[in-house]
């Protein structure tokens, strides 16, 4: 079996005081993909950078104090890959691959946007140009006898079903028609499934992130926006997926939650380190 989970910590530094460092040494996955770092690994204490019992990437970003992905697994990486050829992109911590045995594992931070602004002009720029890798990523991942899952931060709802006030987000950055269009091509034209789907197809929810304001996580009122999207023969494998959402708000680490999907594939245990 492989287990991975994936989660934007909404800061490193500030998860690692308030139980993100307890949650790693209690989880039973063999790959943790980060997003939303924010933190070099001198910045981070030691027991963060380099937990016992995992071999770690952190890919962060040029801003400092901005966006980073990190990945910890239980087996050595084969091979690292830091962003995807867009030199836009190249060294802003958005984007960060390991190559396992017998699977491709990344770990993506998408950018956010913001309808009207340059930071939606940047998403729109992050997708026209990830959506071509991802075709290439599937290509040779298969090549290579490997399958290939992109899990992370996807900043986009798909459906409905995907976000607790739709009518309400309908022109806001996240759920719009040109954004659900383009998550729609990484499903058909690049051929990557949502495994959440794939075995609970109509929601709603779970949701995976809530807003810090009002009564958003009380009230469930969530959006669906962190996702693992797999290549076909990976995607038929699985066999769970589970959004770990606190048992109550002061129990939280970020303002997302992680989503655990367990694998039925060959993987190896752990290398001892």
């Amino acid at each position: 079996m492989l287990t991975v989970s994936t989660v934007n910590v909404n800061g490193l530094r500030a998860a690692a005081k308030k139980g993100f460092v307890e949650w790693l040494a209690a989880t039973k996955a063999d790959v943790v993909a980060c997003q939303e770092v924010r933190a070099e690994a001198s910045q981070l204490p030691a027991e963060v950078v380099e937990p016992d019992g995992w071999f770690s990437v952190h890919a962060p970003s040029a801003a400092k104090g901005r966006n980073g992905v990190a990945v910890y697994s239980r087996v050595e990486p084969e091979e690292v890959r830091i962003g995807f050829g867009e030199p836009e992109f190249e060294d802003s911590g958005r984007y960060l691959e390991v190559h396992l045995p017998n699977v491709v594992v990344a770990s993506l931070y998408l950018p956010s946007g913001d309808v009207g602004t340059e930071r939606q002009d940047e998403k729109e720029r992050f997708m026209a140009a990830f959506l071509p890798y991802l075709v290439e990523l599937r290509a040779k991942a298969a090549a290579a006898g490997r399958e290939a899952v992109v899990v992370g931060d996807w900043n986009i709802a798909y459906d409905t079903v995907d976000l607790k006030n739709w009518r309400g987000n309908r022109k806001n950055s996240g759920f719009l028609p040109e954004e659900r269009a383009w998550l729609g091509r990484v499903y058909t034209e690049a051929g990557y499934t949502d495994v959440q789907r794939r075995l609970d197809p109509d929601g709603p929810g779970p949701y995976t992130w809530w807003s810090y304001r009002g009564q958003a996580f009380d009230n469930d009122s969530g959006w669906r926006i962190d996702c693992q999207l797999a290549t076909p023969g990976l995607a038929e494998k699985v066999v769970e997926v589970v959004v770990e959402r606190a048992a109550a708000y002061d129990q939280r680490w970020s303002d997302h939650a992680p989503v655990t999907a367990t694998y039925d594939i060959d993987f190896p245990s752990a290398t001892i380190r």
